[in-house]
């Protein structure tokens, strides 16, 4: 696959996921982890830039034991975004399976 479209991908459900709940960036990679081949070398810059861009903001929570953590948590832009993503993948996929002959699941 293309790791241009699959970075895109993953952005996508970093935002997903962050949109669930606020998550410390090793919990997004445990997550996504679960389901698609990610590693910590391309969650961390996408939560970078999607800090960067406003659609998430981020704080320090104490964790008990060590250094405290970094949070994420998506903003109303961010939520935007997101339903902005979901909608595109939805309407890429239908496509996607007409060309392929089957039907969307």
């Amino acid at each position: 696959m293309n790791s241009q479209f699959k970075k895109g991908i993953i952005e996508m459900c970093v935002m997903a996921v962050v949109s669930h709940k606020d998550m410390y960036g090793f919990a997004v990679i445990e997550q996504i982890a679960r389901e698609i081949d990610v590693n910590e070398n391309t969650i961390y810059p996408i939560l970078r830039r999607l800090t960067t861009a406003g659609y998430f903001d981020t704080y320090m929570e104490p964790t008990g034991v060590g250094a405290p953590r970094k949070y994420y948590r998506i903003t109303e832009l961010g939520k935007e975004k997101s339903r902005e993503y979901a909608d595109e993948w939805s309407k890429f996929l239908t496509g996607v399976f007409k060309l392929l002959g089957g039907t969307q699941a």
